[in-house]
């Protein structure tokens, strides 16, 4: 394989992955994951009325809300992905990027988009949807970079000759539908319907960035790791694609379970629930694969870091799509409808999930693009326990919460009540994120502790 990639390497007159690059990259998925949990926190205190910018318009905890969301999305993920893209597209297609000047142009541009994005929400230019917050004038910018990411990559997939791995199946297929899915939710809302119609889209919009752009990503990456790291071929290719074509048929139709007992006709709502619980027939065969190439090497959950985070995460993913096809039908509706419950989903995912993909992908990747070992093996251990527990903690809080709230608010008490009743809960919830944010302060430590080990041995 070595020799096959020199001479690629020579060919292409120069080298194939652009290491600089998915350095700078998850630098700045770091910078932004850490400005996304600090305004978590505060809008975590906030909630305990002990909110420090009390007063400040500017920051103010609803605007704070949306950074730490839109943030984690397009500041966090988005830059981890395009990272881990750089790494994995050139040595699957033995090609570089088609462009490495359009590499380096679609990094400083994007990083605008992100922190003009934060700038618009500052100063209350947000638009009116989840993650679609992007001030209209940054909308068609990130749309063209989303395109000019899309022929960057797609290029070298595209000239692979024979049957392609699964990775590249998926990869391919989220570059298109990370495209349509932005220009849905943030073009036609705004521009060509309005109403229940405008609801519905947006319903789509948030469910679809979810499940097709950063599930097929993340999904793609995994079946591109996980063999490396276990040193054998996935279980089954035949499940591979079951999971790959069940995404692409059940997945787009499950937006609408937003917006349950909405005035949005009840055969889409059906639609939306039928297919959900769909998604999770789909997902247990994905997660039965990576378990079946597991066997024989289960040893390695314990001594392998970033095997560990990879399994963490999928047992996250099973769960929130189990809890996902319950909480989408009718009567759990009914009582989980706007309570915390749907905040502990969306943590269990977007962290538990992604999140601990991409920190186990870094953990495996820095030591190679620095030349250096991780300068603690033991720190990187409290970043994952300190993740890991928190999280867990938050989500089983938050998860009680909910239900706590939702009856609360099925008895017809006063909303007092309810909020006099969450309290512990958002108390708790303060300290467990507290302990997320402790968790990555580590993991940056470590980093830079190593960036100067490699320095130190470059000098």
């Amino acid at each position: 394989m070595s020799e096959v990639v020199k001479h690629e390497e020579a060919e292409f007159s120069g080298p194939l992955v652009e290491t600089q690059l998915v350095c700078w990259y998850f630098y700045a998925a770091l910078t932004f994951m850490t400005a996304a949990m600090l305004a978590g926190l505060l809008m975590a205190l906030q909630l305990v009325q002990w909110n420090p910018l009390n007063g400040i318009e500017l920051l103010s905890p609803g605007r704070w809300r949306m950074l730490h969301t839109n943030a984690i999305a397009y500041g966090f993920l988005a830059n981890a992905f395009l990272a881990a893209l750089h790494w994995s597209v050139p040595r699957l297609t033995l090609r570089p990027v088609q462009s490495r000047w359009l590499s380096y142009t679609i990094f400083v541009a994007w990083q605008l988009v992100v922190g003009a994005t934060a700038v618009g929400i500052v100063f209350g230019e947000a638009q009116g949807l989840e993650w679609g917050e992007t001030p209209v004038w940054i909308d068609p910018v990130a749309q063209l970079g989303l395109l000019l990411v899309a022929i960057n990559f797609m290029t070298p997939i595209l000239q692979v000759k024979g049957p392609m791995y699964v990775t590249l199946w998926y990869f391919l297929a989220a570059f298109v539908w990370t495209f349509m899915t932005y220009a849905m939710g943030n073009f036609v809302p705004q521009y060509f319907v309005a109403g229940t119609s405008a609801g519905a889209v947006g319903g789509l919009f948030i469910h679809d960035l979810v499940g097709l752009f950063v599930t097929p990503l993340g999904w793609g990456l995994m079946y591109y790791f996980v063999p490396i790291l276990l040193q054998k071929p996935i279980w089954s290719h035949g499940l591979s694609l079951v999971g790959f074509w069940g995404l692409a048929f059940f997945y787009p139709l499950n937006g609408i379970h937003h917006f349950l007992y909405t005035p949005i006709p009840m055969f889409l709502q059906y639609g939306a629930i039928m297919s959900t619980v769909a998604v999770e027939l789909v997902v247990t065969t994905v997660v039965i694969n990576f378990f079946g190439t597991l066997k024989g090497s289960g040893r390695m959950v314990v001594t392998n870091l970033p095997v560990r985070y990879f399994y963490t995460g999928m047992v996250f993913y099973f769960l929130t799509c189990l809890q996902c096809s319950m909480q989408t039908t009718l009567t759990f509706q009914q009582v989980i409808h706007f309570t915390d419950w749907v905040v502990g989903h969306a943590h269990m995912v977007m962290f538990g999930v992604f999140s601990m993909w991409l920190f186990g992908i870094m953990i495996y990747l820095f030591p190679r693009l620095l030349g250096v070992e991780w300068y603690s093996r033991k720190l990187c251990e409290w970043h994952y326990w300190l993740s890991t527990v928190s999280l867990t903690i938050m989500v089983g809080d938050l998860t009680l919460a909910g239900l706590f709230q939702g009856y609360f608010w099925a008895s017809l008490q006063p909303w007092d009540a309810s909020i006099t009743a969450s309290f512990p809960f958002w108390a708790l919830r303060v300290f467990a994120g507290l302990g997320m944010f402790a968790g990555q302060l580590v993991f940056l430590y470590n980093l830079r502790k190593t960036l100067q080990s490699a320095k130190t041995q470059t000098a």
